[in-house]
């Protein structure tokens, strides 16, 4: 087992760190999706085909590496539909489809994945999904769908007919939601439907690692220089404590997500329990942080104008996307026999 970062990692995660600095800075994150900063993301570093099998134009790599991404990305607080096409490229490497692969490999095609099942009628899709991570922005779906030979993975082209597309205003402001209506909507059959709930628990702890760690730094940051009664606020007992107490969970979310993603890609067999686990303890911890990390700016910290509460929506977002942590803890409980 590796947690640490191999050296061709830690290069990965500075030139995706770098970019963000300068293309999709905290100022501009306010105004959400920019088409142009995803398309130089992948043009210039290839990170949607980073998982992409190379015989598809993609990198060839592992969980281990898009989770250094996401990392990167949700510190960042990126918008758009990166994550979302991770998700649907992590099916994808299950039913492999050459148009679709080769699409996102390219930057291409952005794309977004339901767990919610479909009625497939013929190549017809029908059905109603409440919250689509990036619906709007996505040009493809990705979806489970129920027919006469079983659960099969369909593929929706979501500008195509018998689609409706409706924005959801969501508590996160940098990364929308949509609801989509599918009657009669042609869907392409890719293959019986692949369990990845588990590798999806991983890719979002890694983005949730990076929310933590960069609200951490800010609020450290803050506490080297704000005043209070003639002191640094950070040299307070009440404040240092709780960054100290803060940093250790910040510890223990990048030992569980380095782990989770090396199971990921080597030891299969660890994967259900190492994902429940990230889940479990990452999606809480990362909205602690950032909570705590917002009441620590105090008052300035509860301004629109302030960027503490991009984090806090964001953490708490992330918190429930795959389901609340209560569900993962108690299917850790039950892998573990408890």
């Amino acid at each position: 087992m590796k947690l640490v970062l191999s050296e061709e990692q830690r290069e990965l995660r500075a030139a995706v760190r770098d970019f963000l600095r300068t293309a999709s800075p905290l100022p501009k994150v306010r105004h959400g999706y920019d088409p142009q900063v995803y398309a130089r993301l992948n043009g210039e570093l290839g990170l949607s085909g980073l998982i992409v099998p190379e015989e598809y134009g993609g990198a060839g790599a592992g969980l281990t590496e898009l989770a250094v991404a996401l990392e990167e990305t949700g510190a960042a607080l990126l918008p758009g539909p990166f994550l979302a096409t991770a998700f649907a490229a992590i099916a994808l490497t299950q039913v492999p489809d050459k148009e679709l692969m080769t699409g996102i490999a390219e930057g291409r095609i952005a794309a977004t994945l339901s767990e919610t099942e479909l009625t497939l009628d013929g190549t017809s899709a029908h059905g109603t999904l409440a919250q689509v991570l990036s619906g709007m922005e996505a040009g493809v779906l990705v979806a489970p769908a129920r027919s006469g030979d079983g659960l099969v993975m369909v593929a929706v082209e979501l500008a195509g007919p018998g689609v409706t597309r409706t924005a959801l205003e969501t508590l996160d402001l940098t990364r929308g939601q949509a609801r989509i209506e599918l009657e009669g909507a042609p869907a392409r059959v890719l293959g019986a439907a692949p369990e990845i709930g588990d590798r999806l628990c991983v890719a979002l702890a890694a983005e949730q690692l990076g929310v933590m760690r960069a609200a951490l730094d800010a609020i450290v940051a803050y506490a080297k220089v704000r005043v209070a009664f003639g002191r640094y606020i950070g040299s307070y007992q009440g404040v240092k404590h709780k960054l100290a107490d803060m940093h250790g969970k910040l510890e223990q979310a990048e030992s569980i997500v380095r782990y989770a993603a090396w199971a990921a890609d080597e030891s299969p067999e660890e994967l259900p329990g190492a994902a429940a686990l990230a889940q479990a303890y990452v999606g809480r911890a990362c909205f602690e942080v950032a909570r705590d990390h917002l009441l620590l700016h105090g008052g300035i910290g509860f301004t629109w104008e302030h960027d503490a509460h991009l984090f806090y929506k964001r953490a708490k977002a992330d918190e429930v996307l795959l389901g609340p942590p209560r569900i993962h803890r108690a299917r850790l409980a039950q892998l573990l026999e408890l």
